[in-house]
């Protein structure tokens, strides 16, 4: 099936007995429970020629708005596809998906453009940040798509570089940044327009255990802030960060459970 281009995968690391970082309970009622995400019984089958091929078997799953989900799974397992489908860069063979609320099979291109742009920030594991450009215009390239004028552009940039740590780099190119640096620059991107999801592919697939751990803890503080996150990862340690884990195989649900369960 069609998959999106990466670096190499860096070794896989083991799992961990604790998380890599700590978090503190949700305070009662701090979150909205209108759901964000509605998957509802969704297929996706590619032709290859005569064949065809069954990368999702009926996907049903409702992520509520503040929660914080890692979606697991092996290479074939539907992961990348169902990934696909969320950031609206594909649409289901059958079924029916809904983003906060409308539905993405109702929209045109320019209409699903505007979704993605204004509802759905996006953290790559190759980061995908423009080369030579710094690290403040990074930022600003989705404001800039939505019309802001530049000067708020500017001072929202400012603001979400500053919220991952990254105020002294405004000035530097990706060349200039390491990994775990060009990745902050990508979240600081993926939250500037305050969307609706954040939707991370393998976000530490090509980074140290240093630089995975301050990530990590920049996502789950977005989360306790009440940002809605959502992490597709093959890292066992990478997922127990999260609040929910579900785990796909052969294009199905295998499991769905709190990640406090699964670390016992």
């Amino acid at each position: 099936m069609p998959r999106q281009s990466r670096l190499s995968r860096t070794a896989a690391r083991a799992a961990r007995s604790q998380p890599l970082v700590s978090r503190a309970a949700p305070a009662l009622g701090a979150r909205d429970r209108r759901p964000v995400i509605a998957v509802q019984d969704v297929t996706k089958v590619y032709r290859l020629g005569t064949v065809s091929v069954h990368a999702l078997r009926g996907v049903s799953v409702r992520i509520q708005r503040g929660d914080f989900v890692a979606i697991m799974g092996s290479s074939g397992s539907g992961k990348s596809t169902l990934m696909n489908i969320l950031g609206c860069l594909d649409a289901p063979t059958g079924g029916r998906y809904l983003i906060d609320g409308m539905d993405a099979s109702k929209l045109d291109e320019d209409e699903l453009s505007d979704l993605r742009n204004r509802k759905i920030g996006f953290v790559f594991q190759s980061f995908n940040l423009v080369a030579r450009t710094k690290a403040i215009a990074n930022v600003e390239l989705p404001l800039a798509y939505a019309g802001l004028s530049r000067a708020e552009r500017r001072r929202r940039a400012e603001l979400a570089l500053r919220s991952v740590g990254m105020a002294q780099r405004v000035q530097h190119v990706p060349a200039e940044l390491s990994g775990g640096q060009q990745q902050r620059v990508a979240i600081a991107r993926a939250i500037v327009t305050n969307p609706a999801l954040i939707l991370a592919d393998e976000p530490t697939g090509n980074l140290d255990s240093h630089s995975t751990k301050e990530v990590l803890s920049i996502f789950t503080r977005l989360n306790d802030e009440g940002r809605t996150v959502v992490l597709i990862t093959h890292e066992p340690d990478v997922a127990h960060q999260a609040r929910r884990v579900i785990h796909l195989s052969d294009g199905m649900i295998d499991s769905d459970l709190p990640a406090a369960v699964l670390q016992r």
